[in-house]
């Protein structure tokens, strides 16, 4: 994938969203209303940019649209051949590629958790800013959000924070213990 670099110097040719993965209901209404605005606002030409899937990849690509901003779209592949999404997704996938202005293959396994992880780094590290759906909390093995963001800060790139007064996560199952 390649950057170019955007006429104010902190935005690229790409703008990476990701975050959370558990977000309620209401709250990806609110996520999509708050990256809608914040893509409106950013200079043209660049094109945000999520890897395929529902929950916040979904609210994403609806804002961008909404928001008069180019999408892309990456989906995952298998020797070169688009893998089918995990069940969960494929509704998601379906509607992010009719939103889509440009589809990207990469290369990675949409059921495996670190696949996904190294998936996402290669979309932060080819984008000029990182819009980051991340409520603060530390990465707890399952949600790699806060990673991300360390990632991209290490890298000298711009990141931007969305959370939205209001917004929350699914609450975790109870753990049962025995006893």
């Amino acid at each position: 994938m390649r950057t170019t670099a955007g006429d104010d110097g902190t935005t690229g040719g790409y703008i990476a969203v990701v975050g959370h993965a558990d977000l309620t209901p209401d709250t990806l209404l609110l996520v999509e209303s708050a990256l809608r605005t914040r893509l409106a606002r950013l200079p043209a030409p660049a094109v945000a940019m999520v890897r395929t899937g529902a929950g916040t990849p979904l609210a994403s690509g609806r804002a961008a649209r909404a928001s008069g901003r180019p999408l892309a779209v990456v989906i995952p592949t298998r020797v070169g051949v688009p893998a089918m999404p995990p069940r969960r997704d494929r509704m998601a996938a379906g509607e992010l590629l009719t939103l889509a202005d440009e589809v990207r293959l990469l290369a990675y396994d949409p059921v495996d958790r670190d696949s996904c992880v190294g998936a996402d780094e290669r979309l932060v590290a080819c984008s000029g800013l990182l819009l980051a759906v991340w409520d603060g909390s530390p990465s707890n093995g399952r949600d790699a959000t806060a990673h991300l963001v360390t990632y991209a800060r290490a890298r000298g790139l711009p990141v931007e924070i969305v959370w939205p007064e209001g917004a929350a996560r699914e609450a975790l199952p109870a753990v049962r213990t025995e006893g």
